[in-house]
């Protein structure tokens, strides 16, 4: 069955640190009411964006607590659980407390490269791991290898509870073989924020986003346009964000959108290593390409 509470606009929010390296909560807090106000459909806790992977089990604990009481119920969300262990990632699942969330977005495993078998295994146990619904993140980008279009077909049909894929590939063809052989519920999500027009206006669902941290109400106002079919007003927000998406990818994610955050006073710009800040002439175009947008 397809879970309509992840149709439209996903946002995977940023961790914001303060100048010392901590989490900062009040940040956090910040960001998720500019998400409420910005009307998107849903919160992404603990994904790439959210810098999951440099924060400690406490850490992770904080954002999640964090998340939990400055939403108030009242999105949505949703816990990124994944990793190339999948072992750890089953026994995570299995000892984390899932009540507050809709669903799990669980990352194909990186740096190991699996065969096609292997993913399938892997979901398979995440699967088996929870009765809570899965979102596949396919990611060839960072994780060095593909979930190819036969896999996430085989995975959708096989296992009840993965409900959708978030598709990063980039790859426009695969992901419309995804859409034209997936069964009917199964919900197609897109990973890049730039492709979601022609993703949706291919089947899709939505996105799981990066720039509508900065900026929810126009974005989330484009993809639900998409999703009424109205393309011709669609096009116009998703043009006039486009180049600002660009510059947010230009020097590394997230660094870009801290970035932007900073510039618009939701959050401090500072990432953890081994990340770095974006170099100074990304900062200058973020700068003039976000001064020219509110003008």
């Amino acid at each position: 069955m397809s879970n309509k509470n992840l149709r439209g606009t996903g946002v995977a929010i940023v961790t914001p640190f303060t100048k010392k390296g901590e989490v900062d909560s009040k940040g956090l807090s910040h960001v998720v009411k500019h998400l409420h106000n910005g009307g998107v459909e849903y919160i992404v806790v603990l994904g790439t964006t959210g810098e999951s992977v440099t924060l400690s089990k406490e850490e992770k604990k904080q954002v999640i607590e964090t998340v939990i009481k400055a939403n108030a119920n009242k999105l949505p969300l949703v816990l990124g659980i994944g990793g190339n262990n999948t072992q750890e990632v089953v026994d995570t699942i299995k000892h984390t407390d899932l009540k507050h969330f809709e669903a799990i977005l669980s990352v194909a495993p990186y740096y190991n490269k699996p065969n096609q078998e292997g993913y399938f295994q892997h979901y398979k146990a995440v699967s088996a791991a929870t009765k809570k619904d899965i979102i596949l993140y396919n990611v060839p980008g960072r994780t060095g290898s593909n979930v190819t279009w036969e896999t996430q077909v085989r995975i959708a049909k096989a296992f009840k509870n993965i409900v959708a894929t978030k598709e990063a590939s980039g790859n426009m063809e695969q992901i419309m073989k995804v859409i034209k052989n997936k069964p009917k519920d199964f919900m197609v999500i897109s990973g890049d924020d730039n492709l979601t027009l022609p993703v949706i206006a291919a089947g899709g669902d939505g996105v799981i986003s990066v720039v509508a941290n900065a900026f929810p109400k126009e974005y989330s106002e484009m993809v639900r346009l998409c999703l009424k079919h109205k393309f011709d007003k669609a096009q116009k927000l998703h043009y006039s964000l486009i180049d600002i998406t660009d510059q947010l990818f230009a020097d590394g994610n997230p660094g870009g959108i801290k970035y932007a955050l900073s510039l618009l006073k939701k959050c401090e710009a500072h990432v953890r290593l081994p990340l770095c800040e974006p170099n100074d002439k990304v900062k200058e175009q973020l700068a003039q390409l976000i001064k020219n947008y509110r003008s």
